[in-house]
């Protein structure tokens, strides 16, 4: 079965790839004046072959890392980058979508809550020790897995979409190019001519 049998069994009003569907990826980089970077890259196929959007947005100021409530601290700039950004189908975060089986609710939880998309996946690159029910999803040659959490569809289709991303390396394409933008690099501009 592919992915995008299970987005349109999963999530019925969700765009079907090729139909014009937005699928963006986000993350934030904190800075040392106390300020962040948070930036967006979208496509409009659900493995991301190929970014037709980038942009980023500076924060002046975020809120003190706490245990526990880092969404304090990345909601605000996720929401700044993707405000005025056309809606998105399904949105990929850095993190976790939730902490542990019982759904204590992490970043991802939040991104969906605040209605920023109606599919969030969350994909980490370390292990949360609470995170027993996260999947574990390797990919090209890396035997160190990524981590995937969802919100809005199953947990075994994020796992394939997240297998299926464009890019051979272990983190997809579109998750190295968003956090290189988060990190300083210059969007592209994707428009022609």
């Amino acid at each position: 079965m592919t992915f995008e049998h299970d987005l349109a069994q999963t999530k019925p009003q969700a765009a079907a790839p090729g139909s014009g569907g937005r699928f963006g990826a986000v993350d934030v980089q904190y800075l040392d004046d106390g300020g962040a970077r948070a930036a967006l890259v979208v496509a409009t196929d659900p493995v991301f072959t190929t970014l037709v959007e980038e942009r980023t947005m500076l924060v002046d100021q975020v809120a003190e890392y706490q245990p526990g409530r880092f969404y304090e601290r990345e909601l605000p700039a996720l929401e700044r980058v993707l405000s005025g950004a056309a809606p998105l189908d399904l949105l990929i975060v850095d993190g976790y979508v939730d902490l542990d089986p019982a759904g204590r609710p992490g970043l991802g939880a939040h991104v969906a809550g605040a209605g920023l998309a109606p599919i969030v996946l969350g994909v980490a690159k370390t292990r949360f020790q609470a995170a027993t029910h996260a999947a574990e999803v390797l990919r090209g040659q890396s035997a160190r897995p990524l981590y995937v959490t969802a919100s809005g569809m199953t947990l075994d289709a994020a796992a394939n979409l997240v297998r299926e991303m464009a890019g051979d390396a272990r983190f997809p394409d579109a998750l190295r190019r968003v956090d290189r933008l988060a990190r300083g690099a210059a969007p592209d501009d994707p428009s022609p001519g």
